[in-house]
């Protein structure tokens, strides 16, 4: 659908535009925010039904979570969207096709997604959550032939202290992630190293190459998530 703002209410169309993509773009990550939460739920009750021997309803729980990762990756990406419409859309004399915008950004944002890299993450910590319950201390089937990245006892957090102020990522005030190479920096910390001379937009990590934008570093739905679990994971290893 095309829009049909003119130069002459340009600017009150721009505001419109922007403040609903940013409602939409709220309402999104907490959606995002609610179906990480799902799946870790999902997780502490198969481990109780394993226990009980109840495969069928296991397996059902393991079906469930493949689809609602699926479901993650559609509204991230078109969360994703949502945000870089609102933060590039400039209303002229000529229609807009919301749609093809839409389809476009939605593609950009699956070309530089990770995000199979995370789920698959995120499957594996649930099938060896539940494996563990019988098999405590065996690697999962297939491990010998494989290199395993993430386990149960791992976080998903790329670094887990702010690579310019040195705190844990745990006592960050305002975490961020940078949505290009996922590393978490100390909010006021990363954007005074932005806005200096010196940095030229580099990453402080050592050895990554990315260039950061400061409207690309924010607190995405899932970095509290994952903070609260890596808190929770260190817990249990105390």
């Amino acid at each position: 659908m095309a829009s049909t703002s003119g130069a002459g209410s340009g600017g009150v169309a721009t505001g419109r535009i922007r403040s609903t993509t940013s409602a939409l773009y709220s309402d999104s990550q907490s959606l995002l925010r609610e179906i990480r939460k799902s799946i870790a739920m999902m997780k502490d009750i198969a481990v109780e039904l394993e226990r009980d021997e109840r495969k069928e309803m296991v397996k059902e729980l393991e079906d469930g979570v493949v689809q609602l990762l699926a479901a993650s990756d559609d509204c991230m990406h078109l969360s994703e969207a949502i945000q870089s419409i609102g933060d590039e859309i400039e209303p002229g004399p000529e229609p807009t096709n919301f749609k093809k915008k839409f389809d476009e950004e939605i593609a950009k944002s699956k070309a530089r997604s990770s995000s199979h890299a995370q789920n698959q993450s995120l499957l594996r910590q649930f099938r060896e959550a539940i494996w563990h319950v019988h098999h405590a201390g065996q690697p999962l089937p297939g491990d010998e032939q494989e290199d395993i990245v993430m386990t149960s006892t791992q976080c998903n957090l790329l670094n887990v202290t702010c690579p310019l102020s040195g705190k844990p990522v745990t006592e960050l005030a305002e975490p961020v992630r940078s949505m290009d190479c996922k590393h978490i920096y100390e909010k006021k910390t990363i954007m005074q190293y932005l806005k200096s001379k010196t940095s030229r937009g580099q990453c402080p990590v050592a050895g990554c190459p990315k260039i950061l934008k400061a409207q690309r570093v924010l607190c995405d739905p899932f970095l509290l998530i994952e903070i609260d679990e890596l808190m929770s994971m260190s817990k249990q290893n105390r």
